[in-house]
């Protein structure tokens, strides 16, 4: 198997989106919605025309018809993840997207963005988070946002969502729960600005709109989510007890959230928060739950303790057409040498791929991806593996927060003097 030649076409530039796709871009914004309505607030905006970069928060599905409605009638290019349109490179290319591998370094990407705001004089869409919101909270986001505004040389938007992650958390994505969702569409950076503050200074501004949180929002403005799976899987992201503190012992169904180990119980209420049911609360608040365990995990691995590894399936994508299993059972480990993948692939040939933790900043996760189980996804800059363990159950969560834990760990050690 010969996967070292990627078969997507990167160094394509960009096309300008096509304008009879907008009848059919509109209507899937209203499917898309899944019947939830929103309002937007539009802040600083006098006198915004277009180009522009639109930085957006990163939670659902619902981002991008947002989005899109928010640029309309005005043409816009984005960046996609590269196996959100397999089959249909053609439809991609057309809506005025093009590619990129997560978390890779891709100069073609940063050309392609200047191509599409200086040449085309579109606005361009960014998620810099680079992955859905795991709890309704902001994720690590590029830092080099800044150098990209100041090169592009036009004003930055910031789209921040509210309620987008209520409706559909990727942990439990359908039904799509009813609320009124909220957007602020605001101008963080002028066109004169972008002329005189430095490239830092346009970080800093970016990265201080980058602090969300949707259960804070939902409690303090006592909105009402009455489904009754409003914490279905939610075990997901919450997999260790603070009660007993066993790790992947969780459980949830509908509106409750237990520990297997201990009997532990809670209920979500209408209003996002949890209520222990049979004891301590201990945290009401699902991020500070979320964060705890982000916590416990930077000091497991900061003791040097640290280390995963379990049978999975391998998965690549390195062509338009789709997937191919490229091993049903192989050698996954996650440790201070960061992913390693070892084992025989399908067609008997010795395989081996390592990922350095520097070179990972994050992972991105999928929760039952494409419904073909709990994925990792690891990155080259020609293909794409999607790792499924298949032994140890809801792995990911803390896979994510280890993945950062050990970047950070390996970047404070490089930079110690010897």
């Amino acid at each position: 198997m010969d996967y070292t030649k990627d078969k997507f076409i990167n160094n394509r530039k960009p096309k300008r989106p096509l304008k009879l796709l907008v009848p059919i871009k509109l209507l899937l914004c209203k499917i898309f919605l899944g019947g939830n309505k929103y309002k937007v607030n539009k802040i600083n905006c006098d006198g915004l025309k277009p180009p522009f970069i639109l930085v957006c928060n990163h939670a659902s599905q619902l981002d991008f018809p947002i989005a899109y409605k928010c640029l309309y009638p005005h043409p816009t290019n984005w960046i996609v993840s590269i196996e959100e349109f397999v089959g249909r490179d053609w439809l991609m290319r057309s809506a005025g997207c093009f590619y990129k591998r997560k978390f890779t370094k891709d100069v073609m990407v940063v050309k392609n963005i200047l191509h599409c705001v200086k040449r085309y004089n579109n606005n361009f869409v960014i998620y810099p988070e680079a992955r859905y919101s795991l709890a309704g909270i902001n994720e690590r986001i590029d830092g080099a946002l800044g150098k990209l505004a100041k090169m592009a040389n036009v004003p930055v938007v910031f789209l921040k969502l509210k309620g987008n992650f209520l409706a559909s958390p990727q942990w439990n994505k359908k039904p799509i729960r009813k609320l009124t969702l909220e957007a602020d569409f605001e101008q963080i950076v002028t066109k004169e600005e972008i002329q005189t503050l430095s490239p830092e200074e346009v970080q800093a501004r970016i990265e201080k709109q980058f602090e969300y949180d949707d259960y804070k929002w939902q409690f303090d403005n006592k909105i009402k989510i009455t489904s009754k799976y409003r914490a279905h899987n939610l075990h997901k992201i919450l997999y260790q007890c603070p009660i007993c503190k066993q790790e992947f012992e969780m459980n949830s169904k509908e509106t409750k959230l237990w520990c297997e180990h201990c009997g532990a119980e809670w209920e979500m209420d209408e209003y996002g928060r949890l209520n222990g049911t049979k004891n301590e609360t201990v945290f009401p608040h699902v991020p500070d739950w979320y964060k705890w365990e982000r916590q416990n995990v930077i000091e497991e691995v900061n003791s040097g303790n640290y280390k995963f590894s379990d049978q999975a399936r391998l998965e690549l994508l390195h062509s338009p057409k789709g997937y191919k299993v490229a091993s049903n059972s192989i050698t996954y480990t996650h440790d201070y040498n960061g992913f390693t993948v070892s084992g025989k692939l399908v067609n008997g040939e010795d395989f081996t791929l390592n990922r350095p933790v520097l070179t990972m900043p994050s992972c991105h996760i999928e929760y039952n991806f494409k419904k073909r189980g709990d994925a990792a996804e690891l990155c080259l800059p020609n293909v794409t593996y999607f790792v499924f363990p298949l032994n140890k159950k809801n792995q990911l969560t803390k896979l994510h927060f280890a993945t950062e834990a050990l970047y950070d760990l390996a970047l404070k050690n490089q930079d110690k003097p010897e």
